[in-house]
């Protein structure tokens, strides 16, 4: 609940976002794997059996993603909301494992981001943007057994005495969480690190 006169919390709705990703990427995916199935059976029809088989291979891998993406709709589109707010942090995550974090409890907190390097032509047509949260407890050896559910975060990926909330390909959550760190925690704020440039996004 907002304290009179306080600025409203910032809400990322991480659910929403993965949901859109993977019912595009799935959708594209199924598309192209059910081309290439029939590309398949025409080229095995017309006797070019390597053809056909290089085209099966390809269109059962994209189709595999495609059934993938319909088997973990579930578990990818529940309701998950990333809550910046006046007393701290938290993850609203009713079926999963959620979790908040008072600001008195952090010493520090940033953004970091990394952009896919352009190797290709079509990679500087569209370049990805890795996005994490980081969070720096004052006190380590206090925080961690206090926050159970925060543990698969801790030292994830490059991050030491901290833990690292991946948001995935998502660069426009940067101003919403920018905005909403520097209103409610200029104090332990470190602002957007550029972590570099990477080749895939890990």
């Amino acid at each position: 609940m907002t304290a009179w006169g306080a600025p409203p919390p910032v809400v990322v709705d991480l659910g929403k976002s993965d949901t859109r990703k993977v019912l595009l990427g799935g959708s594209v995916a199924g598309v192209l794997g059910v081309l290439a199935l029939i590309g398949a059976v025409t080229a095995f029809v017309d006797g070019e059996p390597v053809g056909g088989g290089i085209a099966a291979v390809i269109g059962i891998a994209f189709t595999g993603i495609g059934v993938m993406a319909v088997v973990r709709w579930k578990t990818i589109s529940r309701p998950r909301k990333l809550i910046i707010e006046q007393q701290g942090i938290r993850l609203d995550d009713p079926q999963g494992m959620p979790w908040a974090v008072a600001w008195q409890d952090l010493g520090a907190i940033s953004i970091s981001r990394t952009r896919e390097r352009a190797v290709q032509l079509a990679d500087a047509l569209v370049r990805r943007t890795l996005v994490r949260v980081d969070l720096h407890p004052r006190d380590p050896q206090q925080f961690r057994p206090a926050h159970p559910t925060m543990e698969p975060m801790w030292e994830f990926h490059r991050v030491q005495n901290g833990y690292r909330l991946p948001l995935g390909d998502s660069a426009g959550f940067i101003g919403p969480l920018d905005q909403g760190l520097r209103t409610f925690a200029p104090t332990i704020y470190r602002g957007v690190i550029d972590e570099g440039f990477t080749v895939g996004l890990h």
